[in-house]
């Protein structure tokens, strides 16, 4: 069945718009954080701690994920400065959200007096369950597509939105639900993780390295990457810089433990 988006907006109150893109993304985000404070409670992490600090954690990563993108992609936003605060048609960067928000986190577990690793590995369970939501605003907006193809579940572009090399194609790879099918089965890869190993920072750190191992795969089929170096997409190179932070990660987890 080929997919279509409909209209990326979804109703207009007086004359204002309200889009997919923003009401998927506020639902990710709930969804998020009632996870995390389900998982905390487990974890003997003070109740309402991930309620109360939601607006601090959600503000700052979506500041950290606007901002990495603008500079991305700064020669469009340095012309073009208004549009840095016109985030309802999409424009958020994943990477810059995981960076904001552990520097969020770690602000927050020295206020509150809380260990930071198991808040981390609280955050790594939800975390992934937001972004499996959080995917289909890319379907409304059509954006964050794959290579042409010709497969029955292939998306269909309206040409606005394709680049001009692939003007004269209608379907491509829909990446965007890949990598929200791939966030699900990493969100209960984690959960076992975390319900099961008692080595504190384990599922933070598996997070890092099983995110990082889908974004890669993911950017090798999709043709609207941010930024390339070298002919590399950025979002390869800071993953792989993660699956080494990851991997240090555990061996210090583990190590420590021994």
């Amino acid at each position: 069945m080929i997919l279509h988006a409909p209209s990326d907006i979804a109703f207009s109150i007086f004359g204002f718009s309200i889009y997919w893109y923003g009401l998927i993304l506020a639902s990710a985000v709930l969804s998020g954080v009632l996870c995390a404070e389900y998982l905390g409670k487990k974890t003997f992490i003070q109740e309402g701690f991930f309620v109360d600090n939601s607006p601090v954690l959600i503000l700052i990563g979506l500041l950290g994920a606007r901002l990495y993108y603008c500079v991305l992609n700064f020669s469009y936003y340095f012309n073009n400065p208004l549009e840095i605060l016109n985030i309802r048609q999409g424009g958020l960067s994943i990477h810059g959200m995981i960076i904001a928000g552990v520097l969020a986190a770690i602000t927050l577990v020295g206020k509150d007096k809380i260990k930071l690793l198991p808040v981390l590995d609280v955050l790594a369970c939800a975390v992934p369950l937001a972004q499996a939501i959080g995917r289909w605003g890319n379907f409304f907006n059509s954006e964050a597509f794959g290579f042409p193809t010709n497969s029955s579940w292939g998306l269909f572009i309206p040409e606005g939105n394709r680049p001009s090399e692939y003007i004269d194609y209608e379907l491509f790879h829909p990446t965007f639900l890949y990598e929200s099918l791939l966030n699900i089965i990493l969100f209960c890869v984690l959960l076992q993780i975390f319900s099961k190993s008692k080595k504190t920072g384990a599922t933070f750190f598996s997070y890092l390295i099983l995110y990082s191992i889908v974004r890669i795969f993911v950017e090798y089929i999709r043709i609207d990457s941010a930024l390339n170096i070298s002919g590399i997409p950025i979002a390869q190179l800071v993953s792989l810089i993660l699956i080494f932070c990851g991997i240090l990660g555990l061996f210090y987890t583990y190590k420590k433990s021994n």
